[in-house]
């Protein structure tokens, strides 16, 4: 368990903004716009086409990640899938291979939770979805977005029947989100926040 543990914080180590920044442009995205190696920065410092790249890979990193468990373990009701996750969040957020400074971990936490609960995930993407599109605010749509994938858990809104491992991992993915966006938080209550599609 700690051998596959660590293989899914090495696959979220892989700082995909960082890396492809600095091959394709011959910068780091860290020392430009928010500062963070995300998909979000990625689109405002580097382009539309780096924004969809990093998204998408960071996204198959979580949820790959989540997959491989089955590879580790039979048990059916095992956490080994949510501690792959956490692992693979974790390594995104603080990435060995990017002197631990990675993203805010929205992409990687969104590929595990299609991985592990999908139309809870789902209901997660139409939050997000609607709160931009009402706001342009990408920060408030991914924490109100997280924040409703242990509301739905929690409530069984789907019948996914999570159990109180689950309930407590999608509850820990939420905090850890929130903490990441802290800072957003804070320029949000100020009415500072950028919003998405403005000009820099």
């Amino acid at each position: 368990m700690i051998f596959s543990i660590i293989l899914a914080y090495l696959l979220g180590s892989i700082p995909t903004a960082v890396w492809y920044g600095k091959i394709f442009h011959g910068v780091d995205v860290r020392q430009h716009g928010s500062g963070n190696a995300g998909a979000t920065n990625s689109l405002r410092t580097l382009g539309k086409k780096a924004g969809i790249i990093v998204l998408i890979v960071d996204f198959l990193k979580g949820f790959l990640a989540v997959k491989a468990a089955s590879y580790f373990s039979t048990e059916i009701d095992s956490i080994l899938p949510l501690a792959m996750g956490l692992a693979v969040i974790a390594g995104h957020i603080f990435p060995i291979f990017a002197q631990f400074r990675g993203g805010k971990g929205v992409a990687t936490a969104m590929g595990v939770l299609v991985a592990t609960f999908p139309w809870a995930a789902l209901g997660c993407m139409v939050v997000f979805m609607i709160i931009v599109l009402a706001t342009r605010y990408v920060s408030l749509g991914s924490i109100l977005g997280a924040l409703a994938f242990p509301i739905q858990l929690t409530f069984n809104l789907w019948n996914d029947n999570a159990d109180k491992y689950a309930i407590g991992f999608a509850w820990l993915i939420f905090i850890i989100l929130a903490v990441m966006h802290r800072q957003n938080i804070q320029r949000l209550l100020n009415g500072t926040e950028s919003k998405f599609g403005a000009k820099k």
